[in-house]
């Protein structure tokens, strides 16, 4: 069957939109540790509060298969439209730090239902070619991340609320597209024929040998990239201090992961997807380690730094999606992806609330090469699958 074209940029504008949430609070942090006297590692408790809500958003939804009882993209419309409704509230009450909390943890669930419950839409369509759409969907992930930064550029004379609600109506108007743009797919398994998370994911994620390398290396992956996400602010402050322009590098450092993501499924397709995840991996771990030298170094090789390290800090995701779910046995693929996704990002959690007060207590000098340990435990772990020329 031919994918009618619209349906992948569709799916891929709808994610973008809804993701838009992920770090609409980051992107106004200045604002807020001006106005309502934030301390500076509020930024780390907040984006940690996003993960923990996405985690238990994940397991909810995977204990109960709601994308599998009903359809997906009204599952996506009705997180979207909660996640906009959260995202309005916050610009409405008080911004204190017990009732952000509240409010990012609940966007986090939503946002289980929109990452995941996207790409579940996506293979709904996507038999053949589920590698290139996941490449895409995947960019448009990291696109949507880097959104309320370049909002915050647009509108430096914005009260942080403006931002708040500019995001709420974008995620609003991606969960309308996806609702009626986008059909339920032919590949879709009927409702009603769900499967619940098997505990046998954890034996099987353990025992097979390539499966734990793919595993291993996307959690050296998400050691990093979040961490180096939240930090990425006061990395570009240290050079920039016009407010416009410095949300501008930051959207710019995270969007460059879109690159990554959609060239690396291309680049997967001729030396397999192992070797790209771990060519990305080495390349962000070393941006990492050159940290010192090039903070202070002269604008453009800075800026190349700074580019290619959001390229592929990001553009490795896609790869490691593919080759987990390959990797894992038809009957558990649901149940490892769930269980993976869950540790992945509470390792990501840690390592935000670890960066952000090292990054308070020391030189980001110092800091930033430490971010280059996941980089190195995920290659390291990856060995058993780019040796064999692993092709996924």
């Amino acid at each position: 069957m031919n994918v009618p074209r619209r349906i992948l940029p569709a799916i891929a504008l709808a994610q973008l939109a809804g993701t838009s949430l992920w770090f609409a609070i980051n992107a106004v942090m200045p604002d807020l540790q001006r106005g309502a006297a934030l301390a500076p590692s509020a930024v780390g408790w907040l984006t940690a509060a996003v993960q923990l809500g996405f985690i238990a958003g994940t397991l909810v939804f995977a204990l109960l298969a709601v994308a599998d009882r009903f359809s997906p993209r009204l599952v996506f419309l009705a997180c979207s439209l909660l996640g906009a409704a959260l995202a309005a509230i916050t610009a409405q009450l008080p911004p204190e730090l017990a009732t952000l909390l509240a409010l990012r943890f609940a966007t986090g669930v939503c946002l289980a239902g929109i990452y995941p419950v996207g790409m579940k839409i996506a293979t709904g369509w996507y038999a053949q070619g589920l590698g290139w759409a996941l490449g895409v969907l995947v960019g448009a992930l990291v696109l949507g991340t880097a959104t309320p930064y370049a909002l915050r550029a647009l509108g430096t004379q914005w009260p942080w609320q403006t931002v708040m609600l500019c995001v709420a109506a974008i995620a609003a108007g991606g969960g309308v597209l996806m609702a009626t743009a986008v059909p339920d797919g032919p590949h879709l398994a009927p409702r009603g024929t769900h499967t619940r998370w098997s505990p046998a994911a954890l034996a099987v994620v353990w025992h097979d040998r390539q499966l734990r390398a793919s595993v291993l290396g996307y959690f050296g992956h998400m050691g990093e990239l979040y961490a180096l996400f939240v930090l990425l602010p006061a990395i570009v402050a240290l050079r920039i201090a016009d407010g416009a322009a410095a949300s501008w590098w930051v959207f710019a450092a995270i969007a460059a992961g879109t690159i990554g993501c959609v060239g690396g499924g291309v680049w997967a397709r001729r030396i397999g997807g192992a070797r790209v995840a771990a060519i990305q991996l080495a390349t962000s771990g070393g941006c990492a380690l050159a940290a010192p030298w090039l903070l202070d170094a002269p604008l453009l090789p800075w800026a190349l730094w700074l580019l290619l390290w959001g390229l592929t800090a990001s553009g490795d995701s896609p790869q490691f999606s593919a080759l987990t779910a390959s990797n894992a046995p038809r009957a558990l693929v649901g149940s490892v992806l769930t269980l993976v996704n869950c540790i992945g990002f509470a390792i990501s959690t840690l390592t935000i609330v670890l960066f952000v007060q090292l990054a308070g207590a020391w030189p980001l000098h110092a800091v930033l090469p430490w971010l280059a340990v996941g980089p190195v435990i995920g290659v390291w772990c990856l060995r058993p699958l780019w040796r064999e020329g692993a092709v996924r």
